[in-house]
């Protein structure tokens, strides 16, 4: 491993972190920046009871870190104010609304008394974590033009940030568990997603593989995006996650093939009804045991939630998605993926992963690279399902095709991960 030059030398970073997919990807940064001799201030833009989770309550507990909800650092109207702001530009909500409505609202609050607000609190943030003068780099996730948290107020802290002399950057909350581009519902032509376009305000954006760098590169300079491979499926933090996990929930099953099923959000081309069918196909195994998790985000949408025959079958169980999926994966000995990188840390463990293509309108990732995950149709899933029972979990993967998978999509261009974040953070914050 190369160092940066500016090892050694103490630097300041501000992480703003949404939602659940931010904390479980930035958090490794975050411990490694610390780990580097560094400090940084985490605030907490979500719900508040992300204040709990197990992550963030390990990273407050690190020296040089201070966490703090959004809402703690202003006065009661000016968070007020902030809620109400939020509110007017949610997209969903403004769906809901009459058009009379929302042209009162945004007659009340135009544009210009929007932004003026949200400099107010941009600077309030700012200064609260770096001194006039000081060097340092501000940090968000893949915030993108349909994010619930205003793209206005995410711009205005970066232009303002820009003035004081700090750079931006963009850093990943995912991956692409997509090979292809059409995955979402609306989604009818291979033209460049302009959700991503925003990806221009900051100084870099950041991404862990090729795959992913395609989003955003129609938007930015070349030179903008760096691929540096995935923190939170690298091996380092994989070990050190495993010594912050609570005690799993999950009552292991002697004798059952415990599978797991991750869904996606009700906006992604996914063949609800056929999915149904495949787990009440699962659940007439009397040696299986089945448990479905809903999306982090968004999953009381999906069709399945309202499914009450499926929630009568006894070897099935619906968990929310405060149930952590890195506890789902220690307890799972299979995994039926509906394109979700989550996927990723099953592989990285050599648990199989049933890539059920045809239940959605898409290429996964992992079948692309692992042709043998792929279940083309029924009797695919009926047939390997048999055979892990009978069988044992052994021998699935296809060793060559699994390390491609790792080589081009985990561990870019090395296994050294982490010290790559933290060697972009500091050339940044160097100025």
């Amino acid at each position: 491993m190369t160092l940066h030059p500016n090892f050694g030398r103490s630097m300041k970073a501000l992480f703003f972190l949404r939602h659940y997919n931010d904390i479980d990807h930035v958090t490794p940064v975050v411990y490694k920046w610390i780990e580097r001799g560094h400090s940084c201030d985490v605030v907490l833009l979500g719900e508040s009871h992300f204040r709990e989770d197990f992550r963030v309550v390990f990273l407050a507990g690190l020296d040089g870190v201070r966490v703090a909800h959004i809402n703690a650092l202003f006065n009661r109207r000016q968070s007020a104010r902030m809620r109400v702001q939020k509110l007017a530009q949610d997209r969903n909500l403004r769906a809901l609304l009459p058009p009379l409505v929302t042209r009162l609202i945004d007659r009340l609050l135009g544009r210009e008394r929007r932004l003026r607000f949200w400099e107010k609190m941009a600077r309030l943030i700012l200064r609260r974590s770096f001194s006039p003068g000081e060097k340092g780099v501000v940090t968000f996730d893949w915030i993108s033009s349909n994010s619930v948290f205003p793209i206005e107020f995410v711009q205005t802290v970066v232009a303002t940030a820009k003035e004081m002399g700090l750079n931006a950057v963009s850093l990943p909350h995912g991956d692409s568990p997509h090979a292809n581009l059409l995955v979402r519902v609306e989604e009818l032509t291979l033209t460049p997603h302009t959700k991503f376009s925003p990806a221009s305000m900051f100084a870099r954006v950041v991404v862990p593989n090729e795959l992913c760098a395609t989003r955003f590169r129609p938007f930015v300079d070349e030179s903008s995006v760096a691929v540096l491979g995935s923190p939170r499926y690298c091996d380092e933090w994989l070990a050190k996650l495993a010594t912050l996990l609570p005690d799993n929930p999950l009552q292991d099953k002697p004798g059952k093939l415990k599978i797991v099923m991750f869904l996606r959000k009700s906006d992604f081309s996914i063949f609800w009804e056929e999915v149904e069918r495949v787990i009440r196909l699962l659940a007439a195994f009397p040696a299986v045991e089945l448990i479905v998790k809903a999306h982090t985000r968004g999953g009381w949408k999906q069709p399945l939630s309202r499914s009450v025959g499926l929630r009568r079958l006894q070897n099935v169980h619906f968990v929310a998605a405060k149930v952590h999926s890195a506890h789902l994966l220690e307890w799972a000995d299979v995994i039926v993926d509906i394109a979700t990188s989550v996927a990723f840390e099953a592989v990285k463990c050599k648990k199989p992963v049933l890539a059920a293509d045809y239940l959605h309108a898409g290429l996964s990732t992992v079948g692309k690279y692992m042709p043998e995950c792929i279940l083309h149709c029924r009797d695919d899933i009926y047939s390997k399902v048999d055979d892990f029972i009978n069988n044992g979990c052994d021998q699935f993967y296809v060793e060559a095709h699994r390390r491609l998978f790792l080589a081009e999509i985990v561990d870019v261009p090395d296994a050294d991960v982490l010290p790559r974040y933290v060697n972009l953070l500091e050339s940044q914050a160097a100025g």
